[in-house]
C-alpha cells in the first residue's frame, strides 16, 4: 500500500490511519532523529511494551507510562521494588504486563552501566540516519541486519525486550532511519533533520 491521501491534501504513510492522535505523532514525532538519551531509553522501553501490541494502544497510554515510570528516569526505574512493581502491575493506565515491567527495570540497569547511550546508538551508523526510498507499506521490512546486530549488542548488555523486530521499530520511530514512504509529505523533510 502506497502513501494514502488525507482529507487535509496530504499524503501519509497508510499505518496511521486516520486518528487523529495516531495523524499528529505520524507527522511530528515519528522518524524525526532523536538524539537525546533520556528519550531514546524512553522509546526503547515503549517499544518493548508495545511486542504484540499495537503502536497506537501504548501512544493512547504513553502519558501515563510517563507519569508512573518517573519520565523515564533510569535512576529511578533501576531502584523499583516489590512494591513498586506490584503497583504497576495494578494500574490499568499502563500495559500490566510482569515480564516487561521486570524488563524495564532490568534494561534501565543495564542503560545506567552506559556513559552515553544516545553515542552508543548513533555509533552503529556513524551519526548519519539510513535514508531508505520505500514506494509501499510491503517494501518496508520488519527488522534488519542492522536491527539484528544492535538487538544482539543490546541484550549482551543486560537489555531485555530487545528483539530485532523490537529495535528496528525503535529505530524507525526515532530516526536512526527514515522509513516514511516517498510519497508521504514527510519523507523529504525528516530526511532534512539528520545532523550533518
Amino acid at each position: 500500500m502506497n502513501a494514502t491521501p488525507h482529507d487535509d491534501g496530504k499524503n501519509r504513510c497508510p499505518w496511521c490511519g486516520t486518528d487523529s492522535l495516531y495523524v499528529h505523532y505520524h507527522d511530528t514525532d515519528w522518524g524525526v532523529p532523536e538524539y537525546d538519551s533520556r528519550a531514546l531509553f524512553e522509546k526503547l522501553i515503549l517499544d518493548g511494551f508495545q511486542a504484540g501490541l499495537s503502536w497506537i494502544t501504548i501512544l493512547r497510554k504513553r502519558d501515563h507510562f510517563r507519569t508512573v515510570f518517573d519520565n523515564f528516569d533510569a535512576e529511578k526505574i533501576a531502584r523499583y521494588d516489590a512494591r513498586k512493581v506490584a503497583a504497576l502491575m495494578n494500574d490499568p493506565g499502563i500495559v500490566r504486563n510482569r515480564l516487561k515491567i521486570d524488563a524495564a527495570v532490568t534494561s534501565a540497569q543495564a542503560y545506567l552501566e552506559m556513559p552515553d547511550f544516545s553515542a552508543y546508538l548513533w555509533g552503529f551508523l556513524d551519526g548519519r540516519p539510513v535514508q531508505n526510498s520505500f514506494r509501499g507499506m510491503g517494501d518496508v521490512p520488519a527488522q534488519t541486519p542492522l536491527a539484528e546486530k544492535i538487538s544482539k549488542d543490546l541484550k549482551k548488555r543486560g537489555f531485555r525486550f530487545v528483539g530485532p523486530t523490537i529495535v528496528y521499530a525503535f529505530m524507525q520511530a526515532c530516526g536512526l532511519v527514515n522509513d516514511h514512504l516517498v510519497g508521504c509529505h514527510r519523507h523529504a523533510h525528516v530526511k532534512t533533520l539528520a545532523r550533518r
